[in-house]
């Protein structure tokens, strides 16, 4: 498997992973309505080339023999969707498709984020999480990560609660390769 940065060229390809991935993680516990609203305002081509022509954010593919698994996007400065400080960066989406799911692709999708924050020299990660996205919350936990506060995410109508969670990353000379 590779882990490859994204270029504008790929924004379609971008747009189809990210409706499918968000429908097939979030579909059965939110209306149809909401979800479309979600989708239409958050994840149209305008959105998503606004975000990817972002200096300040990176998206990046999972790929198996040019078959695409799953994505991640990270944000970095004033591109992070809260105010921190300086040396933390964000970790917006983390996504794999369901048909890939249990096979450790998102383990190795956070490490490779991890492994950017570490090149980066920021001290800290953090994301936000959906309340009620219990396996996603445990795989975080499982991760170190801890939570430090709350905000709004709103899904259409639906005002939902996100947990917001950091990790303070080691550097590489803290690590431990044995």
């Amino acid at each position: 498997m590779k882990i490859r940065k994204l270029n504008i060229n790929e924004l379609e390809t971008l747009r189809n992973l990210s409706i499918q991935t968000f429908k097939e993680t979030f579909e059965e516990v939110n209306t149809e309505e909401d979800m479309q609203k979600y989708l239409l305002e958050n994840l149209s081509i305008e959105k998503l080339k606004t975000e990817l022509e972002n200096v300040n954010s990176e998206f990046y593919f999972a790929e198996n023999n040019g078959e695409i698994l799953g994505y991640f996007k990270l944000n970095f400065k004033d591109a992070q969707t809260e105010k921190l400080e300086e040396n933390h960066f964000e970790i917006e989406r983390i996504y794999v498709l369901k048909a890939f799911l249990g096979q450790k692709i998102g383990q190795i999708l956070f490490d490779k984020a991890i492994e950017i924050g570490r090149e980066k020299n920021l001290e800290y990660v953090w994301l936000g999480v959906w309340e009620e996205n219990h396996r996603a919350i445990r795989f975080y936990e499982k991760n170190d990560f801890e939570i430090f506060g709350k905000h709004d995410f709103v899904l259409g109508k639906d005002v939902q609660t996100d947990l917001l969670m950091k990790l303070k990353l080691k550097k590489n000379s803290e690590l431990n390769y044995d």
